[in-house]
């Protein structure tokens, strides 16, 4: 039984001393001086808002993508000892000594290290030679953008990393179901590729783009698949069912996992609360939750509440009245019914109360027991400081003249009878007969008398509305809108019946205690819905650009410039590259359609396995640039030329293997392929004296004359700064 100790244990492995050189030199190039400038770069001021939020557990809401990038940048600050004590205010700020830049920037600059060997590995998985493998991980050293966006606390390096991560990894899946299917090596591929595409996905939306492509690329290979009639029913659907859960259902558990863990961590109130619904806001620590805390569940006749629209756009407000009145005449000349101003009022307010009246009875109290109001029961509110009751009538609204118009009734003592039933309508009842809850039930509220639904218009009324946002009757007829739909936020059992005794008591706070947690997925689903909703600030930047800018380098960003020298940080790409890549992009195209009209002929230019392994490259570099750089053209939002740089990637990676194709296929000759190769080195000489040229300005460690900064402006639209003395 003991044998196996008579002879030594012996452990081989083969190791790529390439893949060694290659990993050791991306690391160089990235981690040199990470810490400098230890300064704000650029959109370090965007991110690091959201770091400092994750170390001091605030909830906030961003729209620009899902969470795990941006915990995977706190996680830097969180291991770098960082409090999140920092002012994110101003681009060029110094860092003080708690921020731990080095750490923060850390995460960025491994990733972008990093794609320097999986660009060679992902050419040797196509079959390519070690040459064009080693070629395309020198094109990606060597890339000027590529460096300076992994070197700050961004999180395009990021993105790319895992987008060629779900690359590689699938195309060692493939590779491994030509030899060994379900083996621990293919489930292990299998299985990252899914990672990998969630991870894409959940450090930027733009991720799904990739992941896309690679559910393309292996809908193909299944499809394929399906028709290999050496394999039985059984093993097919095995094989269908391995890529569906890995590709599928674990995508989607680890997106869920992301945002869980994110509503872990901040669990207190912020500045990005009033975005959300009231019930969530009551389920973070401060905040809303301080203020709802105690408050009744059920809704009764004679409950004080202050409700809010739940569309909450174009600013979130509560329902809200004063004693002012509409004017007579509005100034387009149509007049009013002058009565008592209703609005929606973006500030907490003792105006925002009303009472929940029994239209049969007069008080204005909390029976004992409790009487709740259920869906379907006809009420009527009264403002809780003037007394007067909601109501609508068939008067065109101030700005909405298709609508009515809601006021507070003022009896005039003239043929205009007050119209002040509404019907309750809880959208989201479970039953017929489900109770009016605070937070938790989104109602509307129909005019009894015109069917009419209370609805914010969103429009700011002029002076004489102070501001405030118009409230309408919309008819019912017109369709359903989350601005018809309102919810109570603040709630009590009203106890006073005299006014003046009824306004003390409006403003002093609840005292029952009712909990009312969302579960995960309702908060997820809220804040899925949104982050894909929320208005981006679309406004024109000095540095924003077009698509068609992106691809002739005609666009530059300036990144950073040192308070008291010329040394200058740049977004600017190493031109012979981003050239060189987009006309190997038109050479691709052009011989794979040459060929395809060409086997149409039944005319075999390629023998089978390299024009597979020709089509294969293509849909995945050539169409990995396409899906991640063509959607821009239809996004409507501010552009910069960050964006182009994971289509770059793909771009480049698809420059050696046309290379490689025109010297092993198109060049006939030993004197053609040496005249080519010498071609190849002469070029990529070039590229290698434009990136040393460019230095200065991907690193901003050196400070440059006037002159020489002059001299790197090769085009007028690059805005480097130059200082006046």
């Amino acid at each position: 039984m003991l044998g196996f100790l008579e002879r030594p244990v012996v452990v081989t492995a083969d190791i790529n001393l390439n893949v060694v050189a290659l990993t050791a030199v991306g690391l160089l190039s990235r981690l040199w001086q990470l810490a400098y400038p230890r300064a704000v770069v650029f959109d370090e001021v965007y991110y690091g808002q959201y770091i400092s939020f994750y170390m001091k557990r605030i909830f906030f809401l961003d729209g620009s993508g899902p969470p795990f990038g941006h915990m995977l940048l706190a996680l830097g600050g969180y291991l770098g000892g960082f409090d999140g004590n920092f002012l994110w205010n101003r681009i060029g700020a110094e860092y003080s000594s708690n921020v731990p830049v080095w750490s923060l920037r850390l995460l960025p600059a491994l990733t972008g290290a990093l794609l320097v060997p999986m660009a060679y590995q992902i050419l040797l998985e196509l079959d390519f030679s070690h040459c064009a493998a080693t070629g395309a991980a020198l094109l990606i050293l060597i890339e000027n953008a590529l460096i300076t966006q992994a070197r700050l606390m961004l999180l395009e390096s990021v993105l790319i990393f895992f987008d060629l991560l779900a690359v590689l990894s699938y195309l060692k899946f493939a590779n491994s179901q030509k030899q060994r299917p379900f083996s621990l090596r293919w489930w292990f591929w299998l299985t990252l590729t899914g990672m990998a595409c969630s991870c894409a996905v959940g450090v930027k939306y733009v991720g799904v783009f990739t992941y896309l492509l690679v559910l393309a690329v292996a809908g193909v290979h299944a499809w394929h698949l399906i028709g290999d009639r050496t394999l039985s029913h059984v093993r097919v659907l095995c094989h269908l069912l391995a890529r569906a859960a890995a590709l599928l259902v674990i995508p989607a558990l680890m997106y869920l996992l992301f945002f869980y863990v994110h509503l872990t961590l901040v669990y207190r109130s912020g500045p990005h609360d009033q975005i959300m619904s009231s019930a969530f806001q009551a389920s973070l620590e401060g905040g809303l939750a301080r203020i709802t805390q105690g408050q009744p569940l059920e809704v009764a006749y004679g409950s004080q509440v202050t409700l809010k629209n739940v569309f909450g756009k174009p600013i979130p407000c509560w329902l809200h009245s004063h004693q002012s009145t509409y004017p007579m005449i509005y100034e387009n000349g149509r007049g009013s019914s002058h009565q008592q101003q209703v609005t929606c009022y973006p500030f907490k307010d003792v105006n925002n109360w009303w009472i929940v009246k029994d239209p049969g009875r007069h008080p204005l109290v909390v029976s004992n027991p409790p009487r709740p109001v259920r869906h379907g029961d006809v009420v009527q509110l009264v403002h809780g400081m003037t007394t007067r009751f909601l109501n609508t009538h068939d008067v065109a609204a101030p700005l909405s003249p298709h609508s009515q118009e809601v006021s507070c009734y003022v009896d005039y003592n003239i043929s205009m009878p007050s119209q002040n039933l509404w019907r309750l309508d809880i959208v989201n009842r479970e039953s017929d007969t489900e109770v009016w809850k605070t937070i938790l039930s989104e109602v509307r509220l129909v005019h009894v008398n015109t069917s009419a639904v209370l609805k914010l218009s969103g429009a700011h009324l002029p002076d004489w509305g102070f501001r405030q946002l118009e409230v309408v009757g919309e008819k019912l007829s017109r369709g359903y809108h989350e601005s018809m739909v309102w919810n109570v936020e603040e709630h009590r059992y009203g106890k006073s019946q005299e006014q003046k005794e009824r306004e003390l008591e409006l403003h002093s706070p609840a005292q029952m205690d009712v909990s009312r947690n969302l579960s995960f997925m309702a908060r997820f689903l809220e804040l899925q819905w949104r982050m894909l909703t929320v208005k981006s600030d679309d406004s024109e930047h000095k540095y924003s650009s077009s698509p068609l800018d992106w691809v002739t380098l005609d666009t530059s960003i300036a990144y950073w410039l040192h308070p008291r020298t010329s040394a200058q940080i740049h977004l600017l790409g190493n031109i012979v590259i981003w050239a060189s890549a987009s006309l190997a992009t038109v050479v691709y195209a052009l011989l794979f359609f040459w060929y395809l009209l060409r086997r149409r002929r039944c005319i075999r230019d390629l023998p089978e396995d390299c024009w597979l392994r020709w089509v294969l490259a293509g849909a995945l570099c050539a169409g990995g640039w396409a899906v991640n750089y063509l959607p821009f053209f239809l996004m409507e939002k501010t552009l910069f030329l960050y964006h182009y740089l994971p289509a770059l990637t793909f771009q480049i990676l698809l420059l050696p293997v046309v290379l490689q194709h025109v010297a092993d296929h198109l060049c006939r000759s030993p004197l053609l392929r040496s005249v080519f190769g010498s071609l190849v080195v002469a070029w990529y000489s070039c590229a290698c004296h434009v990136f040393n040229t460019l230095r200065p300005l991907t690193y901003g460690d050196r400070s440059l004359s006037p002159g020489e900064l002059k001299a790197l402006r090769w085009k007028d639209s690059w805005d480097i700064l130059i200082r006046k003395y």
